[in-house]
């Protein structure tokens, strides 16, 4: 198949950019959870649910809609999708309690969901094969830049001028990134369609299965504990809402350029190599959370350490499950989305409990051990090749 014209290096950044709308949307409560709270009258465990919920309409909703839309052409596809973010968002903006913006935000995630799948699908089909490992991890800087740039901002705003004033923020940016997308993605862009044997071929692939494994585990274990970061922050070290914003913002930042770091090197060391890296330093900086919690400066050198593994782990899940079946890539990339979602619901389920009980203190510790049995399967897919020349 013939691929139509590409328009250089902007098409990548509009994936990216749709990228950092779909991150946004689905962090958001984690930044505005006390706002949240006090605007609908509810406990902030019930405000976090609003990312649990989230979560698993999210892991529903990445593998039915990549079987469901696999054939329609992927400019069409991505850009209506943001639109429905866009417009989700804004609506979220005026709903007018609890249970309208649970609606809202359940069914806006719902279309949601085939974003960052589709775009990561996408950009492997723009640039040439040498280039794919890095194109699809610089498309996921996206979401590091919705925890570097958009979380802080959303931190910011809703403190000073409320949650409805964080929801019209993204919603303008979806609008934007919208327009973007359908200026510069080049139309005609087919994948290959996903079907039920695909699905099969999927679930016969050990290799496969514990690459996904890994995607669930070590997202569980972050979202026990980023979920309720910031309230976390506020009961163990007294941080307020600025303080918590700027422990946000590092998170992002680092995630940025470990992002940056990991397109950098993937194309050389390969795709495992970079992820035992990275998934180190996310388990040595979720270590560093749980035997620091109670002061803000080893707290937030471990969010530091963490956020330099954050995003990067999961664009090295992408390549590898990329290049471990290029021919079920539109299976094997929707469903690591959709595991991915099932880590949040997980973790985000666990740390509101423990959080409910007051088991601070302990949220950091289910954490590790989330990530430590992910960094374990790391090491048992080691590729063959890898092994032999190490």
């Amino acid at each position: 198949m013939k691929n139509p014209p590409v328009a250089g290096r902007f098409a990548p950044t509009a994936l990216m950019l749709g990228n950092l709308v779909t991150g946004c949307s689905v962090l958001a409560p984690a930044g505005m959870l006390p706002e949240l709270a006090g605007g609908l009258d509810v406990s902030i465990h019930a405000a976090g649910l609003l990312i649990t919920f989230g979560a698993v309409t999210l892991c529903i909703g990445s593998p039915l809609t990549a079987w469901l839309t696999s054939r329609i052409e992927r400019r069409t596809l991505l850009s209506a999708t943001l639109a429905v973010l866009a417009l989700g968002n804004l609506a979220s903006a005026f709903a007018p309690d609890y249970t309208s913006l649970l609606v809202i935000r359940l069914v806006m995630l719902a279309v949601g969901a085939l974003y960052t799948p589709q775009a990561a699908g996408t950009a492997a089909l723009i640039v040439p094969a040498e280039r794919r490992g890095s194109t699809i991890a610089y498309v996921f800087l996206g979401w590091s830049l919705a925890a570097a740039v958009g979380l802080p901002l959303i931190t910011f705003i809703a403190s000073r001028y409320g949650w409805r004033a964080a929801y019209g923020e993204i919603g303008v940016l979806g609008c934007l990134s919208f327009v973007l997308l359908l200026l510069r993605l080049p139309a005609g862009l087919q994948g290959v369609p996903v079907d039920l044997k695909t699905w099969g071929e999927v679930g016969r692939d050990t290799t496969i299965l514990l690459l996904l494994a890994i995607t669930m585990l070590h997202m569980s274990g972050q979202f026990v504990i980023f979920t309720y970061m910031g309230p976390l922050l506020n009961k163990l070290t007294g941080a307020g809402p600025d303080a918590i914003g700027t422990v946000f913002a590092l998170y992002g930042i680092c995630g940025f350029l470990g992002v940056v770091i990991a397109t950098r090197i993937v194309d050389t060391w390969g795709p495992y190599r970079t992820s035992l890296l990275f998934t180190c330093l996310l388990l040595a900086g979720v270590t560093g959370w749980a035997i620091g919690a109670g002061t803000l400066a080893f707290m937030t050198c471990g969010v530091a350490i963490w956020g330099l593994g954050f995003a990067s782990t999961n664009s090295m899940q992408q390549v590898r499950l990329v290049a471990a079946a290029p021919s079920l890539a539109s299976a094997t990339v929707a469903l690591n989305t959709s595991v991915l979602y099932i880590g949040q619901a997980v973790g985000s389920a666990i740390g509101g409990l423990l959080f409910a009980r007051g088991l601070l203190h302990t949220l950091g510790f289910v954490a590790v051990g989330f990530v430590a049995l992910a960094l374990i399967l790391v090491v048992l897919t080691r590729p063959q090749q890898a092994a032999a020349t190490a």
